[in-house]
């Protein structure tokens, strides 16, 4: 049998289609990257936000129609939009025949050797119910220089427009150990980057008894070898405390890099939002990263109009990502949905509104980008090489350049040979908004 699988949505649902792929291919299952081919077609789907859940059904319809043209004669369906909208979504998308919840993807192997004669259909188990990942879970990672480590699953926080906590229950952290052997067995396998992924990623070991810290953990890893660089992504500004930053500060192959999506900066909106800290408390975290580590990059992604925002609030996140100056910013426009708790709040903002005021930080930040590039012409810094072209360009990332979410650095190699996956001394010859180009040392 021939498996093609599409991921959709964060690293954290990517790792969910590794392990799938994993358990599938255990079973005897063979992958292709054509769909075409294909006996079985896996769709790994992400519904945050509503852009999400269309992107979503369009991807399925898209697939589907290979029921017809090519060899699949089993289309499955899994992860968020079957578990938020359930019997919904099974009556609105009769093309598929199985639909696998958050806390299913350990039945995977079941549900296709079971299909057609003895196909439920949907199988939405609690999520607080599946076994956590662990070391020695079957999983295929996709990708070939660098590998996400998922250290917990769910969230204990109420973030008023955010349905996680519900899709994947309250928090579970995997034990350190067990994470650590993971990590091990990565960099023994080739891996040259790790990346520790999580709803709420520095929260990490608050619900272990006893309580384990983010911070040892981060230094358990960064022990394993110096032959690899370690990032982590989705911190908390709650939860980032000094040690986590002292801890990234200590170790040169942690990547100075703090991924804090902070939302929003009015208090008030933050307030609304469920979020409990305040604008001075930002400003603080702030400055006391850049003090302990002072080559730190920053990314952070925020929500614009946001039920109640005003042009008054809107003007404070402006102000704040100015004064900021985020090496990487995303923005997003307030997604709402009846599921969620921020629909009840008075005030909504239209929709037009919501994109100019998106459209407006996008353009401020692209500016600031462009100005913090700047200031890395002519210095060297050491890049992953993940990428080779037939033109004699090369595509890696430098410690402040995150996978997938940030941009890159384009390397001339000359008549120079480089080898992927290795780390190379690139000095940095010219500069754009978002990537950076330079010349193999």
């Amino acid at each position: 049998m021939k498996l093609y699988l599409e991921s959709l949505g964060c690293a954290k649902n990517l790792i969910d289609s590794e392990v799938m792929l994993g358990r599938l291919v255990e079973a005897g299952c063979e992958i292709t990257d054509n769909p075409v081919e294909a006996n079985i077609i896996v769709v790994n789907t992400c519904s945050f936000i509503e852009s999400a859940v269309e992107e979503s059904i369009d991807t399925i319809l898209e697939l589907a129609k290979y029921k017809n043209e090519g060899n699949c004669g089993c289309l499955i369906v899994a992860g968020c939009l079957p578990e938020r909208y359930r019997e919904d979504i099974v009556k609105s998308l009769e093309e598929v025949d199985i639909f696998l919840g958050t806390g299913a993807y350990d039945r995977i192997v079941a549900a296709v050797e079971s299909y057609p004669d003895n196909a439920d259909g949907l199988y939405i188990p609690d999520p607080a119910m599946i076994p956590l990942q662990s070391r020695d879970t079957p999983r295929i990672p996709s990708t070939p220089y660098m590998a996400y480590i998922k250290i917990s699953e769910g969230c204990n926080r109420r973030c008023s427009y955010c349905i996680i906590p519900k899709l994947r229950g309250r928090q579970r952290s995997r034990l350190p150990g067990d994470i650590a052997e993971e990590a091990r067995s990565m960099v023994l396998a080739g891996k040259k980057e790790l990346v520790l992924v999580a709803q709420d990623t520095t929260s990490y070991g608050c619900d272990l008894k006893p309580a384990a810290g983010f911070d040892k953990l981060l230094k358990d890893i960064a022990g394993i070898s110096e032959n690899f660089r370690l990032r982590f992504l989705y911190g908390h500004p709650e939860s980032i405390d000094s040690k986590v930053i002292e801890t990234v500060g200590s170790f040169d192959n942690i990547c100075s890099y703090f991924d804090i999506p902070v939302q929003h900066a009015a208090t008030n909106v933050l307030k609304k939002m469920g979020r409990n800290y305040s604008e001075d408390k930002l400003y603080r975290l702030i400055d006391s990263i850049r003090q302990r580590v002072p080559d730190a990059a920053l990314r952070t992604t925020v929500i614009v109009g946001f039920p109640g925002e005003t042009d008054e609030d809107f003007q404070k996140l402006a102000d704040f990502a100015s004064r900021t100056r985020f090496d990487h910013l995303g923005v997003f426009t307030y997604s709402d949905s009846e599921d969620i708790p921020s629909h009840r709040l008075s005030g909504h903002v239209p929709v037009n509104i919501a994109e100019e005021r998106l459209d407006y930080l996008m353009a401020l930040q692209r500016d600031i980008s462009f100005e913090n590039n700047k200031k890395h012409l002519g210095k060297t810094y050491s890049v992953l090489v993940e990428e080779g072209s037939e033109d004699g360009y090369y595509t890696g990332r430098t410690v402040f350049q995150a996978p997938e979410v940030d941009g890159v650095t384009y390397i001339n190699a000359g008549s120079g040979h480089i080898q992927l996956g290795d780390f190379i001394d690139v000095m940095i010859t010219d500069t754009s908004e978002y990537d950076l180009t330079g010349e193999q040392v």
